[in-house]
């Protein structure tokens, strides 16, 4: 099966190929360095011991950081190379760790380009966070003795039928994993469903729980509300996909019939859609400020657009509820920890298989609201503007649930230490 499936691969590559260059009109650093993708590495390898650590986006890079800066304070001979599949992953990763670790785009999941990574960078273990799950990437380390670990491994229901629909190919898959440590049991039990060895599944809780801003985020949200205004209501739409931009703006004008002086602060999952959110936005008569305009945001600006990275903790802070995207389209959702780690109401769209645990945890105790429509939106944010009280007894139950379900970083540092010892030379 694994045969059938790379020749496919192989006669979509000049689609994958012209799609990345599509990509790139958008946004240019999907043509930087896209040899990377087919395995050829223009940048000098060491002759050190490699963790290599696969985080396909933002948040996967965003869940792993402490467990990275675990890894180099308790394996200083070793070099972390991380790889991602995305540019803001890409970024992502050198805002959090500058020249402390490498980085380089994965190869595409063909023979030929999985091969050649292989042999350039000569991983001694391979750390996969999440449920991304490559047949050649995974065989051909076996082929090599790098042994694969699946860390923070999740599996919706959903995720599980699609497997399912290529149960050999997804068998077979798992069985070339040395230890997957997935967040919760019902994870555990479809991966094991699915075919992966019951004995090489452990279970550690989720590690986006165990996200941690420093305290200067407080200080810099109090000087970012000076510069968006003080006293007027602020809800912000973060990590937003195509498509949620119009739900959100109509939900917006119904706001604004009720708190005409609320700012709302639109923050795409990828920046380079600002310039298309802000023609919506203009066709609505909204005044617009990007934040690259780096100018004035006084009374009379009603949407300003974060068309920047790594700002988000910060606005997310200075915000008075926090809508998080991708959760109106089925994109699965984004990380709403993130809001509720520092006490702001979270509202999301009914599409949130990517976080079905934590969105459930999070509304059972009354931490956030699912809404999936314009007017259901409107509804709520105007019900959390009115009332104070409600928005910071909201905000503190958030802030509470993470703090409680901290620690699994902890957790997955001791089943990799034990990994280590056993089956790391």
């Amino acid at each position: 099966m694994r045969i059938i499936y790379s020749f496919i691969l192989y006669l979509l590559a000049p689609l994958v190929i012209f799609r990345l260059f599509w990509l790139g009109f958008r946004n240019p650093d999907y043509r930087s360095r896209w040899t990377e993708r087919f395995g050829l590495l223009d940048k000098t390898i060491s002759n050190d011991k490699i963790i290599w650590l696969h985080a396909v986006s933002v948040g996967e890079v965003q869940a792993a950081r402490p467990l990275v800066n675990g890894l180099l304070e308790e394996y200083p001979e070793f070099r972390i190379i991380i790889t991602t599949m995305t540019p803001t992953g890409a970024d992502t990763v050198r805002q959090y760790f500058a020249d402390t670790v490498g980085h380089f785009y994965i190869p595409y999941d063909l023979p030929v380009s999985v091969k050649r990574f292989l042999s350039i960078v000569d991983p001694t273990i391979l750390i996969v966070m999440e449920t991304e799950l490559w047949p050649n990437l995974f065989h051909y380390c076996r082929a090599n003795n790098v042994p694969v670990v699946v860390i923070n491994a999740r599996m919706s229901e959903k995720s599980a039928k699609g497997y399912r629909r290529l149960s050999s190919l997804t068998r077979s898959t798992l069985k070339n994993i040395s230890l997957i440590v997935a967040q919760g049991q019902k994870d555990a039990e479809r991966l094991i469903a699915l075919g992966a060895d019951r004995e090489k599944v452990k279970i550690s809780g989720n590690l986006k729980f165990d996200i941690h801003f420093p305290h200067s985020v407080s200080e810099q949200a109090q000087a970012l509300r000076r510069y968006l205004s003080v006293n007027r209501p602020i809800w912000i739409a973060a990590s937003t996909h195509e498509g949620e931009e119009k739900i959100i703006l109509d939900a917006f004008a119904k706001i604004l019939e009720k708190q005409s002086r609320c700012l709302l602060v639109i923050a795409p999952r990828h920046p380079e859609r600002s310039p298309g959110i802000r023609t919506l936005c203009n066709r609505r008569n909204l005044k617009v400020l990007c934040k690259t305009e780096n100018t004035v945001c006084d009374e009379s600006i009603q949407v300003f657009i974060l068309d920047t990275l790594g700002e988000l903790p910060m606005y997310y802070a200075a915000a008075d509820v926090a809508f998080v995207g991708g959760s109106l389209t089925e994109n699965g959702g984004h990380n709403m920890l993130e809001p509720a780690s520092l006490g702001v109401p979270v509202i999301m769209g009914p599409y949130v298989f990517n976080f079905q645990e934590i969105s459930q945890i999070l509304i059972d105790e009354r931490a956030a609201w699912k809404v999936s429509c314009a007017d259901e939106l409107s509804s709520r944010v105007c019900g959390l503007l009115d009332d104070a009280n409600l928005r910071h007894s909201t905000g503190e139950r958030g802030r509470n649930i993470v703090f409680k379900n901290r620690g699994n970083v902890e957790n997955v540092m001791k089943l990799l230490r034990d990994f280590f010892r056993t089956s790391v030379t």
